[in-house]
């Protein structure tokens, strides 16, 4: 069974991951993905809207390459 050793260790590498993730993002804000043509800003008194329509696309053809290129090797 689980015992708190296993815990622990399963919780060290999930923060890890979070971490990660984390400045995986804070990377990719400054990129400028999320303010790219065709990315779409709607804003009115108190209702602001977002479809990141552009950068899903990026987004999606990049992980595609990169799983791609994971399944060669």
């Amino acid at each position: 069974m689980f015992g708190f050793d296993n815990i622990g260790k399963t919780l060290l590498v999930l923060g890890g991951i979070i971490a990660l993730v984390g400045l995986f993002f804070l990377l990719l804000g400054r990129t400028g993905l999320g303010r790219l043509p065709g990315d779409i800003l709607i804003k009115r008194e108190n209702l602001t809207i977002f479809f990141p329509i552009t950068t899903m696309i990026v987004i999606s053809i990049l992980l595609s390459l990169f799983f791609n290129l994971l399944r060669r090797f």
